[in-house]
């Protein structure tokens, strides 16, 4: 069992930044991909960057460019850096893991977090 718990959420004008982050316990030795989803209101849950325990890195089109996935496996801690926010980035993030090598399909994943707040204000 692996457990996760995110931080760092907040609110930002368009064009800023903010980073969030995800601190995960337990059986980490098991994990081989930890990702980040989101969800806005009345959307479901989209999928937004995955880094594996090797260090590849995956981004949905939205986000590409813009946003920075990173860990640190001595920390257990995964990062999502969000530059140039867009009203539209307003979700809630959620990170979740996986003990298999997956890339955005939501199911695949099988520990979650509770999620933190971002909202971009125009």
């Amino acid at each position: 069992q692996v457990q996760l718990v995110e931080s760092g959420g907040g609110l930002v004008q368009a064009g800023g930044s903010l980073r969030v982050s995800c601190a995960f316990s337990g059986r980490t030795d098991s994990l081989r991909t930890v990702g980040w989803f989101r969800q806005a209101p009345g959307k479901e849950r989209e999928f937004v960057a995955r880094v594996w325990s090797g260090g590849s890195l995956y981004y949905a089109d939205s986000v590409k460019d813009r946003f920075t996935i990173s860990r640190d496996n001595a920390k257990n801690t995964v990062e999502l850096q969000m530059n140039s926010l867009k009203p539209e980035d307003t979700a809630v993030y959620y990170c979740a893991a996986s003990g298999l090598f997956v890339a955005g399909d939501r199911s695949a994943y099988d520990s979650w977090g509770q999620g933190t707040q971002v909202t971009v204000s125009s």
